[in-house]
Formats: C-alpha cells, sequence, structure tokens
C-alpha cells in the first residue's frame, strides 16, 4: 500500500457537487492498494499514520501524533498511486489491484484508524471526487507499506 499524508487546517471531498468528507486539524491521506497487499500493509500503515510524530508541540518542534494534536483524518482512495511512468507518455496502473479488492482494504484500514482512536472521515471509492486543502507547513509524507521489509540502517 501507497500513502500521501498532507498536514491540512481542513480538507474535503466533494462528489458530484455534495461534500462526503471533511476533515479539521488534521491528515488528507491518499491511499493507493497494489496487487498483493493484505491485512499485513493495513497494520502497518494505520499504525504508521497514527503515530507518526509530525504535528507540532508547544515549543513548534514536529513532536505529536494527529490523535495528540487532537486531528482527525479524511482518507480517500487514489489507485493512481501505483501509476508505471517509465514507458511512454501514458502511465499504466497494472499494479494497483483490481477495483472490486482494493475497496475492501480501503475499508479495512480506515477501520483500523478508528480502531486507534482515530475520527475518519473517507470519500467514494471509485467515484470521480474533487478534494479541496488548506496545506499545513506544508509537510507531505510519502509512506510506502513495502518499506517495512527493507532492512534499517
Amino acid at each position: 500500500m501507497r500513502a500521501v499524508l498532507q498536514r491540512v487546517r481542513e480538507a474535503t471531498v466533494t462528489v458530484a457537487g455534495r461534500e462526503v468528507g471533511h476533515v479539521g486539524l488534521g491528515l488528507l491521506v491518499l491511499l493507493g492498494v497494489g496487487q498483493g497487499d493484505s491485512a499485513a500493509d493495513i497494520t502497518y500503515l494505520a499504525a504508521k499514520i497514527a503515530h507518526l510524530r509530525i504535528f507540532p508541540d508547544a515549543a513548534g518542534k514536529m513532536n505529536r501524533a494527529v490523535g495528540e494534536a487532537g486531528g482527525g483524518i479524511l482518507l480517500v482512495s487514489q489507485f493512481t498511486l501505483y501509476a508505471d511512468t517509465r514507458k511512454g507518455r501514458r502511465p499504466a496502473f497494472t499494479g494497483a489491484m483490481a477495483p472490486d479488492l482494493a475497496r475492501a482494504l480501503v475499508d479495512a484500514c480506515a477501520a483500523a484508524l478508528r480502531d486507534l482512536g482515530l475520527p475518519v472521515a473517507t470519500g467514494v471509492f471509485g467515484a470521480d471526487m474533487q478534494v479541496a486543502l488548506v496545506n499545513d507547513g506544508p509537510v507531505t509524507i510519502l509512506l510506502d507499506s513495502a518499506d517495512r521489509l527493507l532492512p534499517r540502517n
């Protein structure tokens, strides 16, 4: 699984002119599900998202997690995080999991974040969504669950 985390002051997702998800202070999480992703990927990413210390403390240092900062999550599915642009000018998305399987993993990731005590709003899986945000910092972090398998330096 791949995720782009953006620390936000607020973010909304709209479908067909209707707001379907909103978060004030917190994280906008764009989540892509890849071929072969499983529950282990969800567990890793949910914990990383929930506990990553990227919110400022009283001294202004990035030292608090989203929950400690009183924030929430807006989780939006994003298969294009698996774009393969190595050849030609049109991206290929063969690395993304099939939509009927990916939907369950996106829902499971939202549930895992809720189980960690975070308020979670979502977009609509497979819909044409418009996402608006006020980036805070800006702070943008890339996560890939495959990184958990790499040796630490």
